[in-house]
């Protein structure tokens, strides 16, 4: 059997078991990725069999507690495709998510193309590519009925946990010369503040978790398309929602966003 094969045979059992909310242990041996590479080759399978275009991308496990929590030796990035996208204050459907955690993420906007190239991009480029700043909620899932037990290539081909994201607009206020580590952000539930953290928990400093995807995804994914975006990782412990709730994330100067749990 060829990579590309396999690559698609295990895209077709993730996208199946996503269209009909069902689990699996695994993928089958026959077309189980065994590398980082295999798992982006399934990856990019599944956005395609789907029919829906990459509207942007995530990163997961950008906090040493995060790796330990799913098991992976690093971070991992995955698709958000454009029918998993919702605008602030929308209504998210929980239905059967295995996870059942919010998670507050800065998110930077492409204005400009970033191809493959030999030599790594420096922060200072990465921020040259992005034209702006986004406040976002994560509410990942997994088809995986154990996500901490499959392992990095496998939860990669899954497109990293990926399920909903609720993204707000470009943030009005100059935001470039704020140091983002140190920014605070806190989570609400039903108008109590439940956890609060900084952009340190993403591996240091969302800028730092930029310059990383940038290089990952050109590594591996054929680089970044102007008008796309990336969420870089969670600045709070993932917090519990379930059905009825009404979550908020306040970031401070730079503006709150919300989503209701349905």
């Amino acid at each position: 059997m060829t990579a590309t094969t396999s690559a698609h045979q295990a895209a077709a059992i993730l996208l199946n078991n996503w269209k009909a909310t069902t689990r699996i242990a695994a993928l089958p041996e026959h077309c189980r990725p065994a590398s980082r590479a295999d798992g982006y080759a399934a990856a990019a399978a599944v956005a395609e069999a789907s029919g829906q275009p990459v509207a942007g991308w995530k990163i997961a496990a950008t906090s040493e507690a995060g790796q330990k929590h799913i098991n992976v030796e690093g971070p991992l990035i995955g698709r958000i495709l454009r029918h998993r996208l919702l605008p602030p204050g929308a209504a998210v459907t929980l239905g059967d998510n295995i996870m059942r955690v919010a998670e507050a993420e800065f998110a930077f906007g492409f204005g400009k193309d970033v191809p493959p190239r030999a030599k790594p991009y420096d922060i200072e480029e990465a921020l040259e590519a992005v034209s702006s700043l986004h406040l976002s909620i994560e509410i990942p899932d997994s088809r995986y009925s154990d996500f901490t037990k499959v392992g990095s290539a496998q939860l990669i081909a899954d497109t990293a946990c990926a399920s909903w994201l609720v993204l707000g607009p470009a943030i009005a206020v100059p935001w470039r010369h704020i140091d983002l580590s140190e920014h605070k952000v806190s989570g609400y539930r039903n108008g109590e503040k439940v956890i609060e953290g900084t952009g340190k928990a993403v591996l240091g400093d969302p800028r730092k978790a930029l310059t990383w995807f940038i290089n990952e995804a050109c590594t591996y994914c054929g680089g970044v398309k102007a008008g796309q975006f990336v969420t870089t990782g969670t600045c709070v412990i993932p917090y519990a929602v379930a059905p009825g709730d009404r979550i908020s994330v306040d970031y401070g100067v730079l503006g709150t966003i919300s989503a209701s749990i349905v």
